[in-house]
């Protein structure tokens, strides 16, 4: 039987940080969940790829958007921004950058445990 759980991203079980970024991370049984802080600047392709060596994000992001904004390109090309309020599904394949002066914070329910780690 499972149990409730209740954690606070205010202490999160584990914070990973990259160029321009972090990712606070809290684990409730299987699920990891993720807030996601990009500063100006950060670019998944420069900020996050050098860590995980892929071509494009290989994570699904089912997400919801605190404030700031963040601009996706698809491997197919096809863009979608996302700003405060937005929820989104961004499946795997594409490269994502924060759009104007303000953090993109956004919290992260499916593709957070495994994110902007490398490869062993």
């Amino acid at each position: 039987m499972v149990e409730m759980q209740r954690k606070s991203m205010s202490s999160p079980d584990e914070t990973r940080k990259f160029d321009n970024g972090k990712i606070d991370l809290t684990n409730l049984g299987e699920a990891t969940i993720g807030k996601a802080t990009f500063e100006p600047g950060w670019k998944w392709s420069t900020s996050v790829k050098p860590i995980v060596k892929t071509d494009s994000c290989k994570q699904s992001h089912t997400m919801y958007v605190i404030s700031g904004r963040m601009k996706v390109r698809m491997d197919d090309g096809s863009e979608q921004e996302f700003s405060a309020g937005d929820t989104g599904l961004v499946p795997p394949g594409h490269d994502a950058w924060v759009v104007g002066n303000e953090p993109c914070v956004a919290i992260d329910f499916t593709g957070a445990k495994t994110y902007a780690q490398g490869k062993p």
